[in-house]
């Protein structure tokens, strides 16, 4: 099948495949005579494995590595369940990021409870007060402490 029939088989953008060939997630396919690439089944299985493990969340790396692991079977899994239960923490962790956003657009949601003119939002007020100070913090911080133990290494003074 040509790169059009694989996207359509396997639910997935020609431009992804192509990304995913680059990546070398999937292996070149062969071509024909007149230079088009010829895909077949082999390339509709590997392709849906990395699309469910994108659908995981799953980087290209950790597919990388679950690919080398699928291409010899008879290789033990240790590092397969050491990646999964990385990714598991890594997740665990995004949950609880995204919690914490909620938390924040709750409270910031709150700002504004009636229908106002854009002047009076409270919801606009509220992010231009914070990233104002945002602002000032980051670049006091980096002209304050970014480059602070110039010229001190050796002579024992723990980092700012």
């Amino acid at each position: 099948m040509k790169i059009g029939e694989l996207a359509l088989a396997a639910q997935t953008q020609v431009e992804t495949i192509r990304y995913y060939e680059r990546e070398g997630l999937l292996p070149q396919a062969p071509r024909s005579e007149g230079n088009y690439r010829i895909y077949g089944p082999e390339h509709v299985e590997r392709l849906a494995f990395v699309r469910h493990c994108r659908s995981l969340d799953m980087t290209l790396d950790e597919i990388r590595v679950l690919l080398r692991f699928k291409d010899e079977p008879q290789a033990e899994c240790g590092e397969v369940n050491a990646l999964l239960d990385e990714h598991i923490g890594h997740v665990a962790t995004r949950i609880r990021e995204l919690r914490q956003l909620e938390k924040q657009l709750k409270a910031l949601r709150q700002q504004c409870v009636g229908v106002r003119n854009a002047g009076h939002c409270g919801i606009l007020n509220e992010l231009v007060q914070v990233s104002s100070a945002t602002n000032i913090r980051s670049a006091s911080a980096h002209v304050s402490g970014a480059h602070g133990n110039r010229g001190r290494r050796g002579h024992g003074s723990a980092p700012e």
